[in-house]
């Protein structure tokens, strides 16, 4: 059974509550191939659509989920080189979001660019996927970053509260070990997936995933009834990750974290209380600096 928190959340969130059983994720798959030549593209809108097929009909959990509770997400593949009839390089994004609670306003989970994305797609085979081998790159990915989604979701109703799909996606990263594809390896690079998941269920993150339930479950999930509360939640759990920051700066994790978050903390804080305007931007200017330039329009509004 799913979290007691999120499903009292939806049933309050929702209008109506439909009783069928649905899969996990609400999931819109879009497919760039600008760049490669040719007029015959049918191979393309079949691999959007068995991607969207394998991401909206696969269960990922034992978990029953009404259609009103799916995350919504979105996986953009922006398709760089065919290198063959049935092999390719990509980029992927992955994005995810959840509602506010007694709000119509979503807020987003995750935002990541994922570079190392290359695979072999045969638009007359099925996609396969199985949670003990590795069968395909494509499948892997796929799989490895719908479950990456899940965890955040359930890490922003609960504390800690999707470390089952964390693991879940260390496992994929362990069958991946064999792949010829990069992505998976610790010494492939320090952005990869391999570390993706590692620095998550590693003790020192734990505060960057203590920031996020709180920021989510206990500062914007209040803001309908007491912005002004919620938002010294926000600021609190914010100074979190300072913790994580002193540890390694720059790391790879808190860049994920403000590839989210950036935009909606200036506009969270741009009508703050002039005290909280410097704590939060004197806060982010150390452990945030690519986004130094964002930061400004808080002290100096909109």
């Amino acid at each position: 059974m799913r979290s007691v928190i999120k499903i009292l959340f939806f049933l309050i969130f929702s209008t109506s509550v439909l009783s069928v059983n649905a899969q996990e994720l609400n999931c819109n798959v879009q497919i760039n191939s600008s760049q490669i030549q040719g007029s015959d593209k049918s191979i393309f809108d079949a691999m959007q659509k068995a991607i969207f097929e394998f991401m909206n009909s696969r269960k990922f959990t034992n978990n029953v989920f009404k259609s009103t509770e799916r995350i919504e997400c979105t996986i953009m593949i922006n398709i760089t080189e065919q290198v063959s009839i049935n092999d390719f390089k990509a980029t992927i994004q992955i994005q995810s979001r959840r509602p506010i609670y007694n709000t119509s306003y979503f807020t987003t989970t995750l935002n990541h660019l994922d570079k190392d994305f290359s695979f072999r797609f045969n638009e007359f085979d099925p996609l396969e996927y199985s949670e003990t081998t590795f069968l395909s790159n494509l499948t892997s990915v796929l799989s490895f970053y719908a479950n990456i989604i899940i965890a955040l979701d359930y890490d922003s109703f609960s504390m800690k509260g999707g470390s089952r799909y964390l693991q879940k996606a260390q496992a994929i990263v362990g069958n991946s070990q064999g792949a010829r594809e990069a992505g998976w390896k610790a010494f492939e690079g320090e952005r990869n997936r391999y570390w993706f998941v590692e620095n998550l269920l590693h003790q020192n993150y734990v505060p960057l995933r203590e920031c996020f339930y709180k920021y989510h479950r206990l500062g914007f999930d209040l803001m309908a009834k007491n912005v002004q509360s919620g938002r010294a939640v926000v600021l609190n759990s914010l100074k979190l990750l300072e913790q994580v920051y002193d540890l390694r700066p720059g790391n790879f994790q808190l860049q994920i974290f403000f590839n989210a978050k950036s935009n909606e903390i200036v506009d969270l804080f741009i009508e703050a209380l002039p005290k909280e305007k410097s704590e939060v931007t004197n806060l982010l200017n150390k452990i945030d600096a690519n986004n130094l330039s964002k930061y400004e329009k808080i002290t100096k509004g909109k």
